[in-house]
């Protein structure tokens, strides 16, 4: 593709990759957070892009006359990796941007640091890829569990990868940074305060059904305020949603998707968690969220044909996590503990049996020792499951 486009929430590492990645160093680097050159590219966008040799533009969001001009040169040089932008949102979500790159684009994500980048596990396949074609734990032995801490962490680059004094601190600055810039930027909202109300209330619902109204009732706002609220978040990659598992896949656009925040540390801090506690009755949330956002990465760079979903019987069963590649599922349950209880299997018992096309059903639990628990059933640590 002509245009490359990278997004993902601020401080995953952009723009250290775009700067210090090998393969990448060649390319004429900008970004737009330096006034002088966003003043110029806002006054005359078409020779901004009109230069010979490849450009990378980094905060590409906050000029988006920019989009235009690409688009016209790229229809007159059409050149492959031409252009490499970058930018705290979604540029699929963005209309004016996604219509002028339409066809002229190719899109990834950089999601937090996963727990298998942490541990140096990115040169094996994905646990889940290896095991959804061939499900079986012949020649695992234990692994340790995933630290309560670690969820509280999350997997934003300056947290997880230590040196912090002040984990809260950091976070603070991160949503004042937040609220002042991206969401000024891309929502043009006057008064941050009850946006900064909903992205907590959103932060205490991570994991659950998004219920505008719901959230709307309990943030005293309209449901119009607060879906416009939601679609500044998900532009700036902060929260993702995941479809219902439905067996016709137009409903899955209609029925109440599941919402996560994209960053679990991120999440507790709005929580008001500063050190997730065993008899925490928001661990459950937290940990599910953790896993989430690493499969949510994993899939993107490690098994991209994925689909990730979740499946809900209203009233009866339900599981965390559903991942669908082809024409076959594997169904993920998560548990915060390193326990598990004979109900803890209803729901991936009944998606099973409901489910023929559907290779296992994985309870993933915070222990140390894979388990086959039945017919196309087992219980996997979740560090393993997230390796």
């Amino acid at each position: 593709m002509p245009v490359v486009a990278l997004t993902g929430m601020r401080q995953t590492g952009k723009s250290t990759f775009l700067r210090q990645q090998a393969e990448l160093r060649g390319r004429r680097y900008v970004t737009l957070d330096d006034f002088a050159q966003l003043a110029a590219a806002k006054e005359d966008p078409e020779q901004f892009v009109a230069t010979g040799e490849p450009l990378t533009i980094d905060e590409a969001q906050r000029c988006p006359e920019l989009f235009v001009a690409m688009k016209r040169a790229v229809d007159r040089n059409r050149v492959p990796g031409r252009f490499l932008i970058s930018g705290s949102a979604n540029f699929l979500l963005m209309k004016n941007i996604s219509e002028s790159l339409a066809g002229r684009a190719a899109y990834f994500t950089m999601h937090p640091f996963t727990r298998r980048e942490l541990d140096d596990g990115t040169s094996e396949r994905p646990f889940l890829r290896r095991f959804f074609e061939e499900p079986s734990i012949t020649g695992l032995g234990e692994v340790p569990p995933v630290p309560l801490d670690d969820v509280a962490t999350g997997g934003m680059p300056p947290v997880c990868l230590g040196g912090l004094q002040d984990r809260a601190g950091w976070f603070k600055a991160y949503e004042q940074t937040y609220l002042e810039r991206d969401i000024r930027d891309l929502g043009r909202i006057g008064d941050v305060i009850p946006f900064r109300g909903l992205l907590r209330l959103a932060a205490l619902r991570t994991g659950g059904v998004l219920r505008i109204s719901e959230l709307g009732r309990d943030a005293r706002l309209k449901a119009a305020t607060v879906s416009g609220y939601l679609s500044v978040m998900e532009t700036s990659c902060v929260f993702f949603r995941v479809a219902p598992y439905l067996g016709n896949p137009a409903a899955r656009l209609i029925k109440s998707p599941k919402f996560y925040l994209s960053d679990s540390g991120l999440a507790c801090f709005l929580a008001g968690i500063e050190a997730l506690a065993a008899d925490d009755p928001r661990k459950g949330a937290m940990v599910e969220t953790y896993v989430a956002q690493n499969l949510a990465g994993i899939l993107q760079s490690g098994w991209p044909r994925a689909e990730m979903f979740f499946w809900n019987i209203q009233g009866r069963h339900e599981v965390d996590i559903v991942i669908e590649a082809g024409n076959r599922c594997i169904a993920v349950e998560v548990k915060a503990t390193g326990r598990w209880e004979k109900e803890d299997l209803a729901g991936l018992k009944a998606f099973v049996a409901a489910t023929p096309h559907c290779v296992a059903g994985i309870l993933g639990y915070n222990g140390p020792v894979p388990v086959r628990l039945g017919d196309r059933l087992w219980a996997i640590p979740l560090r393993l499951l997230l390796s």
